[in-house]
């Protein structure tokens, strides 16, 4: 069994985004090739975004700290998130936006 502190991996995203400058970093917390589901922590400066993408077949984010935007550019649609939110992500291409500082917890399907 493996044991990660998220809150010591949002801290140690959150020196590296100061230490570097980069708005957007984030690291993989489980899973991978080998796994059929993999979470990711995301760590988003204010006014920072992580560009159009298109979204996974099934994927959720959980929002940690801060308050995002989730934008489905197919449906022109958006959707808030803060602190305790779990948004299910739209298919298609996406863009999310910090409206400030926020840490989020994305899990995703990695179906073979």
């Amino acid at each position: 069994m493996n044991k990660t502190s998220i809150e010591a991996l949002v801290r140690e995203l959150r020196a590296k985004s100061d230490a570097t400058g980069k708005k957007v970093v984030s690291a993989t917390v489980y899973g991978g090739n080998e796994k059929s589901l993999r979470q990711t922590l995301i760590v988003i400066a204010a006014g920072g975004e992580l560009g159009e993408y298109g979204s996974p077949k099934e994927a959720t984010i959980y929002v940690l700290s801060g308050r995002i935007t989730l934008e489905a550019a197919s449906e022109s649609e958006s959707w808030r998130g803060r602190v305790g939110t779990l948004l299910v992500m739209p298919p298609g291409r996406c863009k999310i936006t910090a409206d400030e500082d926020a840490a989020l917890l994305v899990t995703v399907s990695v179906r073979r």
